[in-house]
């Protein structure tokens, strides 16, 4: 069985923590056991990029979360153009490394281009427990 919940964010800094609450919630309502931390972290960026590098000012970001068996996909949907591209950090700048974390903590990264906009995804493989209640709960 597959479940899926998302919600749109406004184009605010503020909108990224709020991101993160949300994803957070759902691992716990879907009986998510491991890997809160590398999950919140990735949101974060991913929501933080879209901010950023993706949203027009007056649109909205969507996150995405859907779970099949023991794979969990997030998903941030975003209007803007350009394509995000994964930079090597450099160890003098104090950016450019949101990306590249996402990878390297992902067990699956990609960006799907859109006629309007893209998509950045990342899969993790999770641990669930199998009372996690259903997301329309």
């Amino acid at each position: 069985m597959s479940l899926l919940r998302q919600r749109r964010f406004p184009r605010s800094r503020t909108s990224v923590r709020a991101a993160r609450e949300f994803a957070l919630s759902t691992l716990t309502k879907w009986g998510i056991t491991s890997r809160h931390e590398d999950i919140r972290l990735c949101v974060s960026e991913l929501a933080t990029n879209a901010v950023l590098h993706g949203v027009p000012p007056g649109r909205q970001y969507l996150l995405q979360l859907s779970l099949d068996g023991d794979l969990l996909k997030v998903e941030v949907l975003d209007s803007g153009d350009g394509r995000p591209e994964v930079r090597e950090p450099d160890t003098e700048g104090c950016d450019g490394r949101g990306l590249y974390l996402v990878r390297e903590l992902a067990d699956e990264f990609g960006v799907i281009d859109h006629a309007l906009g893209k998509t950045v995804w990342a899969v993790f493989k999770v641990a669930v427990t199998p009372d996690g209640e259903d997301p329309g709960a």
